[in-house]
């Protein structure tokens, strides 16, 4: 699972790039509510392949709120935050707003669900975030500029993606992985459509959304179809086993990843600061996600589904 997250967060790390691409060619809406379409549709022909019992009508009205403040922060407001924010915010400011979900995945989780916060844990916290910090200043024309709203939202998005992890957490211990994230990106992908649907500021034509051409709606498959449906599914599989505070830790990688990408592909060349910053994140993430001494190494983990469950 830990590899499969690694994984995860290097195609995150090219999302970022692929979403700061096509907020270039569309408005930010259209971006949310396509992506999510493609990802519940992927999900959900998963779900049908894999066979898995859904009873809907067995869920609880408890439950269903449940899913749909999952649905609302983890999905809804994630996207339209993250997508307008990507067009105002800077690449040094993202990249450091987005490296503050595990301390905030970690506080949350110790008062929530009573998670220990750990002196080590805190450690590992701290070395991440320094790791990345290092990352994304290592490069002589990085700066971090005063907060606008560019990086509000980009902010608003990594909480709110955090509060419907939290959700996750407590649904994994009654559903599967993968009938949670067909339910959430359903209802998420609902909204959104309907929020398009009655929007007056976005001109939803032909025209306007195949004029970008092929590459611009490359990336639009490929953000919806692998680092939206795959990626989650694989995501929430991991709050669901590891728990949203340990899991949230990975996501120190995805800056990592994405300044990886851009040695390889653009020529920059790796430094000292470079080497400092993957040392400090592979050392905080040990640090971060390892377990208690004594801890049950199934403390967090779901149960796994039975005839009388949905």
């Amino acid at each position: 699972m830990q590899l499969l997250l690694i994984g995860t967060m290097a195609i995150w790390g090219l999302n970022i790039s692929a979403i700061k691409v096509l907020t270039a060619y569309l408005d930010p809406l259209i971006i949310a509510c396509v992506r999510m379409v493609l990802a519940a549709i992927v999900i959900n022909f998963t779900l049908i392949w894999s066979r898995l019992p859904v009873k809907l009508l067995h869920i609880s009205r408890w439950q269903w709120l449940r899913f749909l403040l999952c649905a609302i922060f983890m999905v809804y407001f994630n996207q339209i935050l993250f997508t307008t924010g990507m067009r105002g915010a800077s690449a040094s400011n993202s990249s450091l707003i987005m490296a503050l979900s595990p301390l905030v995945a970690s506080i949350l989780a110790a008062f929530i669900f009573r998670e220990p916060l750990t002196r080590m844990r805190l450690l590992g916290v701290a070395l991440g975030f320094g790791g990345v910090f290092a990352v994304v200043f290592s490069s002589p024309d990085a700066s971090l500029s005063g907060p606008g709203l560019g990086d509000l939202q980009v902010f608003g998005a990594m909480f709110s993606f955090v509060v419907g992890g939290m959700l996750i957490q407590d649904l994994a211990r009654q559903f599967n992985a993968l009938v949670i994230s067909s339910i959430v990106y359903t209802l998420g992908a609902s909204f959104l459509c309907l929020h398009l649907a009655t929007s007056d500021s976005v001109s939803l034509t032909g025209q306007s959304t195949l004029s970008p051409g092929f590459w611009p709606w490359t990336l639009m498959i490929f953000s919806g179809i692998v680092a939206t449906a795959i990626c989650n599914m694989y995501w929430n599989r991991a709050i669901s086993e590891l728990g949203v505070a340990r899991t949230s830790v990975f996501q120190y990688w995805i800056p990592v990843f994405g300044v990886g990408f851009a040695l390889l592909l653009l020529g920059e060349s790796f430094t000292l600061w470079h080497l400092v910053g993957l040392l400090g994140i592979v050392l905080g993430t040990y640090l971060g996600t390892r377990r208690p001494p004594g801890s049950a190494s199934a403390a967090v983990s779901a149960p796994a589904p039975t005839p009388n469950k949905p």
